[in-house]
């Protein structure tokens, strides 16, 4: 890491027990988990839904909110659409995001915060592909909880993310940063929620999904 620079962590809960959950947790020093699923509950991992989760958080010392309205997959704004797909960029500006995103700053002032959804690879969740991806310009260490022994920083991450796209190599016609952009934005197309209807726009639905 490096040196003056503030630390955010993520972390996805998929493959863990909430035993290995909370030992990764603690080998990080996290002091409070920043929940981003807009719909916080699991029908596969009862025990990671928001209360369940929060009241064991509370009993190991870590503290508990829910940013999925602000800073969720799912914002609950129809002009973030395009062709009823969520749109990244569009969120990223949008005032309910710059309000999460100020809190996330705001309690890195007291916390070591970890931004939790449900994807096990965080290149597959819009935690890195938008979150974290914003969260860049404000000159912070980002670091990936894979487990309770690995980190992947934002770095690796995006080195990972173009080779999967095959944009790792210089191009003639093509920036670095071109290209890691590139990558970004087809990743979000492959990952963004798509609405089943118009109504999903803004509907807040109850069901069991994952972000």
């Amino acid at each position: 890491m490096e040196q003056n620079k503030k630390t955010i962590y993520t972390i996805g809960y998929a493959a863990h027990t909430i035993e290995s959950f909370i030992a990764a947790l603690e080998e990080f020093t996290i002091t409070a988990i920043a929940d981003v699923r807009s719909q916080p509950y699991s029908k596969f991992k009862p025990e990671f839904n928001k209360e369940n989760l929060k009241r064991t958080l509370i009993g190991y010392g870590i503290e508990y909110v829910f940013l999925g309205d602000n800073i969720g997959a799912r914002i609950k704004a129809p002009e973030c659409y395009k062709n009823g797909q969520i749109d990244y960029e569009l969120i990223s500006k949008h005032p309910l995001f710059q309000e999460g995103v100020g809190r996330l700053l705001k309690g890195m002032e007291k916390f070591s915060i970890a931004l939790m959804c449900a994807e096990k690879d965080p290149i597959n969740c819009h935690r890195t592909i938008l979150i974290c991806r914003h969260l860049k310009r404000y000159q912070l260490n980002i670091c990936h909880i894979l487990d309770a022994n690995t980190l992947e920083s934002q770095s690796e991450i995006e080195l990972r993310l173009m080779k999967l796209f095959h944009l790792d190599q210089p191009d003639l016609f093509m920036q670095d940063s071109e290209r890691l952009e590139e990558a970004y934005s087809r990743q979000e197309e492959k990952i963004a929620y798509v609405a089943e209807n118009e109504e999903d726009y803004t509907a807040n639905h109850k069901g069991f999904n994952n972000e």
